[in-house]
């Protein structure tokens, strides 16, 4: 997978719902015919009604070579590694997850749908406070619609209304492919292969996080948990606010989460303890133990203020969380 991920994802022509379609056609071209440049854009002007424009075709081929779909030798097009992968597969799966490893966002995008339907402002929100660097305006529409034409046109996401949603299939692509995707080869910058744990188990349950999700929500909380200090990325959870199970329409919510060490995951999970509104650890009364790190570390640090970053969750989930705490 490239070092660095292509920040913008352009379409193709023939709509919203046809990128395809159209990205089979090219493949299909370029593979019986290696043609030059210009006998490229002349079959784009050949087949697209109303294209013309050279830069806006050469724009779309260059996106696609930067993606591994196509390759220039010689004058010449070829298909790209990624091209001879998916003209030998020819499987949804296979282009889904090129795109994901080559594009920034599709993947978070897909699992973010997999909680509810979304605008096209709340995926360009969901794409910008789970990637700040895409850095498009915040009121910039067009960058979330193209990257929702994408999953459109594989069958994964279907328009309703003003919503954008998963289609059965996207579903159940999506229940399989978040187990997968934890256990991907892909791995934040920085994080050691062999600590990885995209999926993880606590002592409550087991759950899959997306990867990318899991190292934003670290980043967010500088790879440390506010309540342990541990600080290495591959003993560190992304704990939800408001239940997992319970609440599916916030697992993928940021201000729901909060990164915890492995171990205070658990006790968070077992409400051994929890955080106020004011960010104040509250332990429960009935919480004992003979582990000096858990005495040091939660029982001895009850009422004490933690320093989390600001607004960094809904102060309305942990009044709903702790509602729940009989001892609260």
């Amino acid at each position: 997978m490239p070092a660095d991920r292509l920040r913008s994802i352009v379409p193709m022509f023939g709509g919203g719902t046809r990128y395809v379609e159209t990205l089979d056609a090219i493949v299909e071209f370029v593979e019986a015919h290696d043609p030059t440049t210009d006998e490229l854009v002349g079959w784009h002007r050949g087949t697209f009604a109303s294209v013309s424009s050279r830069e806006s075709i050469l724009r779309r081929v260059r996106y696609l070579e930067q993606v591994g779909f196509l390759d220039r030798e010689e004058g010449h097009w070829r298909l790209g590694e990624a091209g001879r992968e998916y003209v030998a597969e020819q499987e949804t799966a296979t282009l889904l997850r090129i795109m994901c490893e080559r594009n920034v966002g599709l993947r978070s995008l897909l699992y973010a749908l997999a909680a509810g339907p979304m605008t096209l402002g709340e995926v360009s929100a969901q794409q910008l406070d789970t990637h700040p660097e895409l850095g498009w305006s915040p009121e910039e529409t067009d960058m979330a619609k193209q990257r929702v034409n994408w999953l459109r046109s594989m069958g994964l996401v279907e328009q309703r209304g003003d919503e954008y949603a998963l289609t059965e299939a996207g579903f159940e692509f999506v229940e399989s492919a978040v187990a997968d995707w934890a256990d991907s080869d892909w791995t934040p910058a920085g994080e050691e292969t062999e600590m990885r744990a995209g999926t993880y188990e606590t002592t409550v349950h087991v759950r899959s996080v997306d990867p990318e999700f899991r190292a934003t929500v670290l980043a967010r909380y500088d790879r440390t948990c506010p309540v342990s200090g541990v600080d290495h990325p591959g003993l560190l959870d992304v704990a939800h606010v408001l239940p997992w199970r319970e609440y599916p329409e916030h697992r993928a919510d940021l201000a729901n989460v909060l990164a915890l060490s492995k171990t205070h995951h658990a006790a968070f999970d077992r409400e051994l303890f929890t955080i106020d509104q004011d960010y104040r650890l509250c332990v429960n009364p009935s919480f004992e133990t003979q582990s000096d790190v858990l005495q040091r570390t939660i029982i001895e640090r009850a009422g004490e203020q933690l320093s989390l970053p600001d607004e960094r969750l809904n102060s309305q989930y942990i009044a709903q969380h702790n509602s729940a705490l009989e001892w609260v």
